[in-house]
């Protein structure tokens, strides 16, 4: 009497070696390409940032704006009482903005501006009651003038930054004549006071 034929089921694994290799190179070529996805991402993110840090600048000789404005210190700045001197409008993000503030206590110790004749006016869309902690974190003692976002909007910095409807961190030359001759925006929320002063004396110098 012959006993019935046995069923053999599949083998789930790989029949052979030559299967268990190539599975391993299938996870292999998809690790790599999951990698290589990876490394692009990350690339195009810091091109995108790198290009979106990169300094603007623009020249024009128009009349400055003018303006009044309250300063933290209780008092009032009129730009074109300012007449017969430089004068760089530095526009920033102010209140909460560390960099920001940083960058005007840079400015503060370098006494070369004060030396060639020209006023730094810090100029943020805050309260006195917003923006002088900051000053005081930073030990600044310039006066910030307060904007309600009209002087802002009339030398074209609002949304120049990270936020739509607040000043970047910019610069804007008036020569001693009310003439405004430079504006710069500075996206890496940062400009060495010594490029800074180059950049604004270069602007100054009478044309040979």
């Amino acid at each position: 009497m012959t006993s019935p034929a046995q069923t053999t089921r599949p083998d789930p694994r790989p029949s052979s070696r030559r299967d268990r290799e190539e599975a391993a190179r299938r996870r292999l070529l998809r690790q790599r390409l999951a990698w290589a996805a990876g490394l692009l991402v990350v690339g195009t993110l810091v091109a995108v940032g790198l290009l979106s840090s990169r300094p603007l600048a623009t020249t024009a000789n128009r009349p400055a704006p003018d303006f009044t404005l309250a300063t933290t210190a209780g008092t009032q700045v009129t730009l074109s009482s300012l007449r017969g001197d430089p004068v760089i409008l530095y526009f920033n993000e102010g209140a909460g903005c560390g960099s920001c503030t940083a960058q005007m206590a840079a400015i503060e110790d370098d006494t070369r501006f004060a030396e060639a004749g020209i006023t730094v006016l810090p100029i943020v869309m805050n309260t006195a009651e917003q923006i002088t902690p900051d000053l005081r974190q930073y030990d600044v003692t310039t006066p910030y003038l307060l904007d309600d976002g009209a002087v802002s909007a009339a030398y074209g910095v609002l949304g120049t930054g990270m936020h739509e409807g607040l000043p970047g961190h910019g610069f804007v030359l008036i020569d001693a004549d009310g003439l405004q001759r430079w504006y710069g925006s500075y996206p890496s929320m940062w400009l060495d006071p010594s490029d800074l002063l180059t950049e604004v004396t270069s602007r100054l110098e009478p044309a040979t």
